[in-house]
C-alpha cells in the first residue's frame, strides 16, 4: 500500500548543528507508526517538520503523494495534517462540547452534520458524560482526550502527537492505547505518536522508528526493535 504521509532525505540544521539528517520516513493509510528515541534524538524537529512549525533545511514532505514542503502550517492542517502538542492546548473555561464545538467548525459539513459529528467525538474519547464540565476540571488524561478529539472533530485525517501519554495513570495511558486503535479502526484516520512510555508503544503495535542524534538507526516492531542491539544500548537500555 502506498504512503499517505513519507519523508525523503528530511534534514534540519539551527546555525550549523544538525538536529535531523537524512530522514526517510513513510506512514500508510489507517495506521499508527510510533517514534522514539532519547532526548535530543530529534523527534520533536521531525514532527515540527511534519506539522509545518519548522522548515527543513533539506528533504521533502509528500501527503497524498503531493510535495508540502513548503505548504504553510494553517494549509497542512486544512489538507487534514494535525498537531496535538504535550501539554494539552484547550480552552479551560468552556465546556467539554463547547470546545469540540469550536474545532468542529474548522471540519466540513452542515450544521446538522456538524452537531452529529461533535456527539459522535464525544462518544468516541469517552466524554458525553462529561460534556458539560469545563475543560480545567477534567483529569490530565481527560484534557489529553478532549484535544485528540478536537482533532477529529476538525476532521484530521493524519494526527501528530507529542507525548500522549505524558503525566498519566497507569488505567489513563491504557485507555489512552484503545483510544488511539479505535480512530483508526472507526475514523481511518493515520497517527504518528512521539512517546517515552515503553508500555505504552508496546501496547499499540505499531511500526516504529528510532532516531539517535537526528537520524533513524531502525525500524520495525515493538520485538524487533527491543532485539536491535544498537537500540537497546542508546536507548532501551538506558531508560528500563
Amino acid at each position: 500500500m502506498s504512503a499517505l504521509l513519507e519523508t525523503r532525505g528530511l534534514g534540519k540544521k539551527f546555525r550549523g548543528l544538525t538536529a535531523n539528517a537524512d530522514i526517510d520516513f513513510a506512514i500508510a493509510p489507517r495506521s499508527i507508526h510510533c517514534v522514539i528515541g532519547p532526548n535530543g534524538a530529534g523527534k520533536t524537529t521531525f514532527l515540527s517538520m511534519v506539522s509545518g512549525h519548522l522548515p527543513p533545511s533539506e528533504g521533502r514532505i509528500f501527503y497524498q503523494g503531493r510535495d508540502i514542503t513548503r505548504l504553510s502550517t494553517v494549509r497542512r492542517a486544512r489538507a487534514g495534517i494535525a498537531r496535538k502538542f504535550q501539554t494539552p492546548s484547550v480552552f479551560p473555561g468552556l465546556s467539554t462540547r463547547t470546545n469540540i464545538e469550536l474545532a468542529a467548525l474548522r471540519g466540513a459539513g452542515s450544521k446538522r452534520e456538524r452537531a452529529r459529528r461533535i456527539d459522535e467525538v464525544l462518544e468516541t474519547i469517552g466524554l458525553a458524560a462529561l460534556q458539560e464540565t469545563p475543560a480545567n476540571h477534567l483529569s490530565h488524561g481527560q484534557r489529553q482526550w478532549l484535544e485528540i478529539g478536537m482533532l477529529i472533530a476538525m476532521q484530521a485525517q493524519v494526527l501528530l502527537l507529542d507525548e500522549p501519554a505524558a503525566g498519566m495513570t497507569a488505567g489513563e495511558t491504557e485507555a489512552t492505547t484503545d483510544l488511539l486503535q479505535s480512530l483508526v479502526d472507526t475514523h481511518g484516520v493515520s497517527i504518528i505518536v512521539i512517546e517515552h512510555n515503553m508500555d505504552f508503544i508496546k501496547r499499540l503495535s505499531a511500526q516504529i522508528t528510532v532516531l539517535h542524534l537526528g537520524q533513524v538507526i531502525a525500524e520495525g516492531s515493538f520485538d524487533e526493535i527491543a532485539a536491535n542491539p544498537q537500540v537497546a544500548d542508546v536507548y532501551l537500555g538506558n531508560h528500563a
